[in-house]
């Protein structure tokens, strides 16, 4: 049980010799809650972001080297860090210290100037920040926190003197903690040097900071280090193995949400807004959020996951949305509108039972649909004219299944040529073997095209064979 006393640490004597080991200048009293976790005594402390990250410590092996830990191997308590997850966070924190600086001129009953306004548009508005407790532990102590001095306070609470020795090992919490490595790296580069920082790449901007951006930048730094603060659940004198078994515990025990409900809830990404907002909202698309599984119950709704990875491409050129910003998109909504006014123009598409009545209900058909649109709008080779006829061609293409043209790789070079099909060969990628041309199979009793699951390899290909039939280049000669 976590002891504490209200006798202040006096009346010692002796020599600055013999105190030194005893009064420590780096000492300092932090206020922390009292509570008992399953039984463990345990702080929790309230403290500002750059605070949290000067007190920590991740114990990997390159961190423990350098502080001169003992046993690096038994000591290593921490996964292989993954900096792309880690600038995600950063990311994120930084659009929220901005979310602080404007909710403070609205405290004071200031208008938000012009600047924040641009700054917070061009990383994507957000209803609501909130960052997650980190936990650590403090090796320096005994378990339960013998050794720290304590004195009591509030009822419920302590106040805790700390030392620099006594680091906040991390638990649960590397990328959050490397996120604002990677946070205070950037904004330091830009009240320094009042340019923007190629690395890290936390906002898209270029050369010098404007006077009024970096008046919004110095107050965010200001808050990151006073205002906004992060809860740390601090567990005293675990061992590495403890700490090992908490981190187990803290990643595996819990259910990750559904990627599904994780996009309807979501609310920062631009994607998932176009999605939401023109698409949603308007009734050009009816979205579900569970996949059709038995074509025989399809009521012509589309899964969330489906347009999300539809627009991923479409918009991105990219398997995910995830990291998506406003300005990646900016200037793209009105043809992607457009595209998706053209698709669900489709015969069939829409309706109940779709998928049998149009290979286009088919994800795999609209990714490869999405891609053209992606190439020839804002892709390196975009062009107006042949964005204008595949957009004007989508309703022309026989998406029906019994079109011979999806069914390319099983006819013989005879039933190729009596269908019509002799000239495709010369747009599809060679046949080199080794190289796996199935891409889905005809069922010729139920007379429809199922096309397969490995939607990388298969939508170009449906590609080709669009660009074949409406006459557009040939991505392989780049010739029409």
């Amino acid at each position: 049980m976590i002891k504490v006393t209200n006798e202040p640490v006096n009346g010692m004597s002796g020599t600055l010799k013999s105190l030194k080991s005893i009064v420590d200048p780096s000492i300092q009293a932090y206020t922390a809650m009292v509570n008992c976790n399953l039984g463990n005594d345990c702080l929790t402390l309230s403290l500002p972001l750059h605070r949290t990250f000067e007190m920590s410590e991740v114990a990997n092996e390159r961190n423990l080297a350098e502080r001169g830990v003992d046993g690096v191997p038994e000591q290593i308590a921490q996964r292989k860090l993954d900096p792309k997850h880690a600038q995600g966070l950063a990311l994120y924190l930084l659009r929220g210290l901005l979310s602080a600086v404007a909710q403070d001129f609205k405290d004071n009953g200031q208008a938000e100037p012009q600047a924040l306004q641009l700054l917070v548009k061009n990383l994507g508005p957000q209803t609501y920040f909130a960052i997650q407790p980190i936990v650590a532990n403090i090796r320096t102590c005994e378990r339960g926190g013998g050794g720290l001095r304590m004195e009591a306070s509030q009822p419920g609470s302590v106040r805790v003197f700390l030392s620099d020795r006594d680091v906040l090992w991390i638990i649960d919490g590397q990328h959050r903690r490397f996120g604002m490595d990677m946070l205070f790296a950037f904004l330091k580069h830009v009240l320094n040097n009042q340019t923007y920082p190629k690395r890290p790449a936390l906002y898209p901007g270029e050369g010098d900071v404007p006077p009024e951006e970096l008046a919004i930048w110095a107050k965010a730094f200001e808050f990151a280090r006073g205002r906004c603060t992060v809860l740390v659940d601090v567990h005293l004198g675990l061992s590495p193995v403890d700490e090992r078994q908490l981190f187990h515990d803290l990643n595996n025990l819990g259910k990750k949400v559904e990627s599904s409900l994780a996009f309807q809830f979501d609310s920062s990404n631009p994607v998932n807004l176009f999605i939401k907002e023109t698409l949603m909202d308007t009734n050009i698309l009816r979205v579900s959020e569970k996949d059709v599984i038995d074509w025989q119950d399809d009521t012509g709704t589309i899964a969330r996951k489906d347009v999300i990875a539809v627009n991923a491409r479409l918009l991105l050129n990219k398997t995910s949305v995830a990291g998506a910003k406003p300005t990646d998109i900016n200037g793209k909504f009105d043809v992607a509108k457009t595209f998706w006014e053209a698709v669900v123009a489709i015969d069939g598409f829409g309706e109940a039972e779709a998928k049998q009545k149009t290979v286009a209900a088919q994800p795999i058909v609209l990714k490869a649909l999405a891609k053209l649109v992606y190439d020839f709008a804002f892709g390196r080779d975009s062009d107006e004219g042949l964005q204008r006829r595949l957009f004007d061609g989508i309703g022309e293409i026989d998406f029906s299944h019994s079109n011979p043209m999806w069914r390319y790789y099983e006819l013989t070079p005879e039933q190729r040529k009596v269908a019509g099909l002799a000239g495709l060969a010369a747009y599809l990628p060679t046949d080199t073997e080794g190289f796996n041309r199935d891409i889905g199979a005809f069922d010729p009793v139920k007379g429809v095209m199922r096309f397969g699951a490995k939607h990388n390899d298969i939508f170009p290909i449906l590609g080709d064979m669009i660009r074949w039939s409406l006459k557009l280049p040939n991505r392989h000669t780049r010739e029409v």
